[in-house]
This record gives C-alpha cells, sequence and structure tokens, in this order.
C-alpha cells in the first residue's frame, strides 16, 4: 500500500458522510494492512470470512478503483421507449382534450388514462412519477400569465419606473418633488373566532379555530411616499371617488407635499381613479398634484402592492379581531410602527429591463406567427419540430 493509498484509505474508513459499505470495505484493508488475520477482521467487523477474503483480494489487484462496485445489468426495462414516450406526451395534454372531466393531471390519473389507452397493460403512479421527473415535467401545477391589453404599455410603464428612479420623461426630479404610490386594499373583514386563538407552546404551533362571526368590512386606502418609504392612509366604509379625494386631501395638506413643486400620484386604473377625468379632478383640487396612471393589469407596477402584501402577511393574517374598530386599531399601531424603520423598497426593474422584456416579448411573437404559417412554407417542418 502506498503513502497515497494509505491516506486516503483512513480518511474514508472514518467517514461520516460516505456509504456505509465504502467505509467497511476501507476499514477490512486497513487492517489487513496491519497484518490482521482474515478470521480476525471478520470478528471485528461483524462480517464472513469470505466477504473480507473478496475486497482484500480485489485491492491487491486492483487497488483503490476495486473497492468500487461491479456494474450490474439490473432488472430489464419493462416498458419500451415508445410507451415511455407516449406516457409524457399524454401529461403534456390538457385533460379536457383528451375527453377526460379533469382540470389537470396527477400520478393515478396519468396511471389509469394510459391503461385505458392501451399504452401500458398495467403502470403504477410511482413510476409515472420517476417517468415525469427525468424531464420535469410536472402537469399537476399551473401558473397564470395576461396578454398585454394597453396599446400604450411601454409608455406608461417606462413612465412609472422613471419616477421610481427620480426622473420624468427623461428629466431628473428636483429635491422638492415627490412620488406617491396610492391603492386602495378592498374588504378587509373582523373575523372574530368562535374559540380564542391559542399561543404558540412547546412543539406545538398557534391554532386558530376555523369557525368565526363577521364583524364587517372596511377598506383600507393607503399612499406610500415612494423614495421617503412614508405610508399615509385612511380607512372607510367602502372604495370610491370621495374616500380617495379623501386620502388625497390629508397627504396634500402635510408638509412637504403641500409646498412640494409636484407631487406624482402613482396609481392604478380602478374606478376610483381612471382615466383623464380623475386626473383632471385631482389637479384642479391641487396645482402641484400630476397622476400619473399604471398599465391596464400592471399593478405590479405600483410599489403600493408591496406594502399591502407586507399588512396582508403581518397583520391581517390570521385573521382574529372582534370588531372593526381593533382592524382599525391594528392598522394604525403598525403603520406608525412600520414609519419607524421603513426603508424604501430596492426597486429593480429598470426601464432598460423594460425595454429587454418587451423586445422578447416581440421575438416570441414573431416566433409563433412563424410557426402559424401555411404548411406549404419550407421551413415549416423544422418549426413543427423545434416546437415539438
Amino acid at each position: 500500500m502506498t503513502a497515497a493509498e494509505r491516506h486516503r484509505l483512513t480518511a474514508l474508513a472514518y467517514s461520516h458522510t460516505a456509504a456505509y459499505q465504502q467505509v467497511i470495505r476501507a476499514r477490512i484493508v486497513c487492517d489487513a494492512a496491519r497484518g490482521d488475520s482474515n478470521a480476525a477482521i471478520a470478528r471485528r467487523h461483524d462480517l464472513t470470512i469470505d466477504t473480507v477474503r473478496r475486497w482484500r483480494g480485489r485491492f491487491a489487484d486492483e487497488g483503490l478503483a476495486g473497492l468500487t462496485d461491479r456494474p450490474r445489468p439490473g432488472r430489464p426495462p419493462r416498458f419500451t421507449p415508445v410507451q415511455v414516450a407516449e406516457v409524457k406526451a399524454l401529461a403534456c395534454q390538457l385533460p379536457a382534450e383528451t375527453g377526460t372531466p379533469l382540470s389537470r393531471w396527477t400520478y393515478p390519473d396519468l396511471a389509469a388514462e394510459a391503461v385505458d389507452r392501451g399504452i401500458v397493460a398495467a403502470i403504477s403512479a410511482s413510476t409515472i412519477r420517476r417517468i415525469l421527473a427525468r424531464d420535469t415535467i410536472k402537469p399537476w401545477q399551473h401558473q397564470s400569465w395576461i396578454f398585454i391589453r394597453d396599446p400604450k404599455f411601454a409608455v406608461k410603464a417606462a413612465r412609472v419606473l422613471g419616477l421610481y428612479a427620480r426622473e420624468y420623461d427623461g428629466v431628473p426630479l428636483g429635491s422638492d418633488e415627490y412620488v406617491i404610490s396610492s391603492d386602495e386594499k378592498t374588504s378587509i373583514q373582523a373575523r372574530c373566532r368562535c374559540h380564542p386563538t391559542l399561543a404558540p407552546g412547546v412543539a406545538r404551533m398557534m391554532r386558530v379555530n376555523h369557525e368565526y362571526q363577521r364583524k364587517g368590512a372596511l377598506a383600507y386606502l393607503a399612499a406610500y411616499d415612494v423614495h421617503q418609504a412614508r405610508v399615509l392612509s385612511h380607512r372607510n366604509a367602502k372604495t370610491g371617488i370621495l374616500p380617495f379625494m379623501t386620502l388625497v386631501e390629508q397627504v396634500m395638506t402635510q408638509e412637504p407635499y403641500a409646498s412640494a413643486k409636484r407631487v406624482f400620484w402613482v396609481v392604478d386604473n380602478g374606478s376610483s381613479h381612471r382615466g383623464q377625468a380623475a386626473a383632471d379632478r385631482l389637479t384642479a383640487r391641487f396645482p402641484n398634484a400630476v397622476m400619473v396612471h399604471t398599465p391596464v393589469h400592471a399593478s405590479w407596477t405600483n410599489q403600493i402592492e408591496i406594502y399591502f402584501s407586507i399588512v396582508q402577511r403581518k397583520v391581517l393574517t390570521p385573521n382574529d379581531f372582534t370588531s372593526l374598530d381593533q382592524v382599525e386599531d391594528r392598522l394604525t399601531a403598525f403603520e406608525q410602527r412600520y414609519n419607524a424603520t421603513a426603508r424604501p423598497f430596492r426597486w429593480k426593474f429598470t426601464p432598460a429591463d423594460l425595454e429587454d422584456l418587451l423586445a422578447r416579448i416581440e421575438r416570441h411573437e414573431q416566433k409563433e406567427q412563424n410557426l402559424q404559417q401555411p404548411a406549404g412554407c419550407d421551413h415549416q417542418p423544422a418549426a413543427h419540430a423545434l416546437a415539438a
């Protein structure tokens, strides 16, 4: 045994992470190198003498490589490559397209459908799982998406993202100009649990009773200063033009917004502040206020949604309030706590990222158009192969 082999085998013999079989084989060889007999090694490790003799002989003939397992043919595959491909193709179809009254496939459903179609005579759900795992096919999962329908999506989104970067239409904002992100969180219910909520304990999570009584609902209107991380809010029984303008009045009559050169209000296209009429109404009431709408179905560009998600996680979940007054008090207290320590969100999606996104969408749409061209085109078979 060379010094290098001795070092590697000693490390393997005392390893806590290597496979148990490898550790035992290394210990057999190390004991043999010290001159121990086969019988002594077998007694020490509770093995048979034949096992000790086998691994000593393999190490003598092949060195460290002899301590690995021999290649084994294994059990012959039960399913042909064609059957495996047909199972994957079935999983990549919508159940409705096959006439199955399901919205999504599961392993047992796919196994039953493969048998019904005659793809295989019998197959288990666990085998289906292993087949699909090779290509990371997960037919039980789904992800929603939406087309860009706003014809001015690029212009509106770029304007909003520019404000987050402290510029408006390419001109940097001054120190006396502010950006407010605003929206409404509707239908916040007060659910009074029929039994008291139990605090967490040793080996026990917090327990909340499932049954509850409704104690009413309210709307939480909030305005978030994007660059100062400051939240101002207003609670009302419902949303509408009047509650929104009440929030605007509350913000715009405070400093530094009252004497600011311009205050940009980033809002979505909700009924309380939709269209040019809402922008004119805001400017008529406060000449230094400018309403900026996000694109249609693009609320992700409105930073107030991030704050609302924090409120949902930290204040409203689980919902256990005895009255609407308690909901309001909790929201007010959390708002004060948040403003005391908040920092601006690290918004990373820039106008340059927007241009890259739109370019990718345009290339994708062009590719889809090429795939939908008539079959007489020369490149059609290649396109279909690429799609497959």
